[in-house]
């Protein structure tokens, strides 16, 4: 079975830091793009970051810029998140996924991990 896991996830006040790791079983990672997505309550599911197989290119959300951090470990095949100077705004379920390409579909989903910023 084909599953990614996301964890890391918790409750954090604005401006401190998580690091999320999503873990792939049954399957490599090593010839996925790996992209975060996230949803908050009442709105759309948003791309945060993705990272290419080689860790070679990274994409970031405009809104996460420059406090986000992706990477990846392909010999622990598991990807992170490094996630400093959190906001409020950035409460939401985070979650994983695998595909062949940053901007295209994801084939692989985890099942999702609470963030939650607040004082």
């Amino acid at each position: 079975q084909l599953q990614l896991v996301e964890s890391g996830g918790g409750l954090v006040q604005p401006g401190g830091s998580l690091r999320l790791s999503c873990a792939a079983s049954g399957f490599t990672l090593d010839y996925y793009v790996i992209g975060w997505f996230r949803q908050a309550p009442g709105k759309e599911r948003e791309g945060v970051s993705c990272i290419t197989s080689s860790g070679g290119h990274k994409n970031y959300a405009d809104s996460v810029k420059g406090r986000f951090t992706i990477s990846r470990d392909n010999a622990k095949n598991t990807v992170y998140l490094q996630m400093n100077s959190l906001k409020s705004e950035d409460t939401a379920v985070y979650y994983c996924a695998a595909g062949p390409r940053c901007m295209g579909t994801y084939d692989i989903w985890g099942q999702g991990t609470q963030v939650t910023v607040s004082s």
